[in-house]
């Protein structure tokens, strides 16, 4: 029986395998209706018991006319609900409704000019001559056929914008991408087809979702007892603060300080659970146990074995101390779910299982608890606002797993990381004296395994070589690195080369992701 949906008002977007398909959903939400991605091939009865308010069909890599290209419940398109086909999606919806689809003489792959012939409402205040991003090889013929008249064209492509004229079937197709953008007037043409076509009223709110996750948490956990795997990044903290708010007392977090934080992360995590929250915290200070697996490893996957590994072991051994223990929260978030195969999409994918917690809901017993599973990233921090959480934790940059292990190059030893930990800091001070820390998605040191010459007071030095990474991204899944003034890097550098004894140099990293990675290991 899946989990009641978390608003009334839904426009679910069937996923048909494009890379944007997460991107229609939050541009969905972003305009205050909820929207979940589901599997090409799910029932219409299934969508039909979500009574949504309309259906995106999203693009694809596919052609519509392959054999085993996905298809969908041609039902869907009977249920009296508006259907907007995104590229793949409306050359499906075309086809099931007796278009032809083939290859294009002329394909599009990037910016074109759309040619407005019939505004409409899906098009309303939309210019003409607007620029769209396309991305296809094939094209739709034979319009009438499937009761369907053009609204808009681009000089390669004479149906980019299609509506059904059979109000049993209220469709409309996009050629193009709206979602990204690439699209200047996407965003209003996804306005239009919500507000006006749909008639949805964009009451999805942050507050109300935290109200309904409150009651969902009490309903789900009952009189047991929650622990929480507290790391200090936004995630899980907003899962403990919203855990908090829903059952009180019968939430234990368990803090597990690998001696591998930056640098007064323990103290900050302790003051704001703590004392500001007033929940009960137990906080494991393994430091010497984590340095002594990593003694002399300066494989970057080993690193990450052994201290995973130590993570579960310290876990468990305070997670047995809480009595009636019975549930594990962890902060799952929705792409997380999509990528894992657990969630209405149905991917098939590897399973992702962070560290902190992977294995242990088998291993002790626990049934797993994920209040933020429906949410994406910047919802968290959103939901973290209305909880109260601090700024200085909503806003945080992600911080890996494994902590500095990855970003000390080379071996791990106490020195290099005290070292480290003087470096980011000073980093993150100006980064914020500079207001760049929400104009950067994530900025840290990085302590390189080579030492350079220096010379200091007249004198030869041989010391560290630190570089600096500074990146800007939306999904973190492609990054550029951050142009950061030339004045803001003198003085970062200045500093630390003057007030961290061992560094004589400071570096900084150009490379986008692809074809480097955001962390150095």
């Amino acid at each position: 029986m899946p989990a009641p949906l978390p608003h009334d008002e839904v426009v679910p977007v069937i996923d048909f395998g494009a890379q944007t398909s997460q991107l229609i959903v939050r541009r969905l939400r972003d305009e205050g209706v909820f929207s979940v991605l589901l599997a090409h091939d799910t029932p219409a009865e299934q969508i039909a018991a979500m009574k949504p308010k309309g259906i995106v069909l999203s693009g694809g890599p596919s052609s519509v006319y392959e054999d085993g290209a996905p298809t969908c419940d041609p039902k869907i398109l009977e249920l009296g609900v508006p259907v907007l086909g995104i590229c793949y999606g409306m050359q499906w919806a075309c086809q099931a409704l007796g278009a032809t689809v083939n290859p294009a003489n002329h394909r599009e792959y990037g910016r074109a000019s759309l040619s407005i012939q019939q505004p409409g409402t899906l098009l309303h205040a939309v210019p003409n001559d607007t620029t769209v991003w396309m991305s296809h090889g094939d094209q739709i013929s034979d319009l009438k056929a499937a009761n369907l008249k053009p609204l808009a064209s681009t000089p390669t492509c004479p149906y980019a914008v299609v509506v059904s004229t059979d109000q049993d079937h209220p469709f409309v197709g996009v050629q193009f991408h709206p979602e990204v953008t690439h699209t200047p007037h996407g965003v209003d043409i996804l306005r239009n087809f919500l507000f006006g076509i749909c008639k949805c009223d964009g009451g999805w709110r942050m507050a109300e979702f935290a109200d309904h996750a409150i009651d969902a948490v009490r309903n789900q956990v009952g009189d047991a007892h929650v622990v929480c795997g507290l790391s200090g990044g936004v995630d899980s903290s907003v899962a403990a603060a919203l855990l908090h708010k829903a059952v009180g007392d019968q939430l234990t977090c368990v803090f597990v300080d690998t001696g591998m934080l930056r640098k007064n992360e323990s103290l900050l995590v302790e003051r704001t659970f703590r004392d500001h929250f007033k929940i009960d915290l137990r906080v494991a200070n393994a430091e010497t146990e984590f340095l002594a697996d990593l003694e002399g490893i300066d494989d970057p996957q080993e690193k990450r074995k052994r201290i995973g590994h130590r993570f579960i072991e310290v876990f468990k051994q305070h997670a047995a101390d809480i009595p009636n223990a019975t549930f594990l929260a962890q902060g799952t978030l929705y792409p997380d779910v999509i990528e894992s195969g657990h969630s209405l999409a149905g991917k098939a994918a590897g399973i992702k299982l962070h560290h902190n917690v992977g294995g242990l809901p088998e291993q002790l017993g626990f049934e797993l608890v994920e209040p933020l599973r429906d949410l994406f990233k910047d919802e968290v921090r959103r939901l973290g606002e209305v909880l109260g959480v601090p700024d200085q934790i909503v806003w945080r940059h992600p911080f890996p797993g494994p902590g500095l292990a990855v970003r000390v190059l080379g071996d791990i030893t106490k020195p290099k990381l005290d070292l480290l930990r003087e470096c980011d800091e000073i980093l993150l001070e100006e980064i914020v004296a500079a207001e760049l820390y929400r104009r950067t998605s994530q900025v840290f040191a990085v302590l390189l395994p080579v030492r350079s010459v220096g010379v200091m007071g007249d004198g030869r030095t041989y010391e560290s070589v630190v570089a600096i990474r500074a990146v800007e991204t939306q999904d973190f899944m492609t990054a550029d690195w951050a142009r950061i003034p030339y004045d803001v890097l003198a003085r970062i550098s200045n500093r630390i080369i003057n007030e961290v004894r061992g560094v004589n140099r400071v570096v900084y990293d150009i490379s986008s992701k692809p074809p480097a990675t955001i962390e150095w290991e």
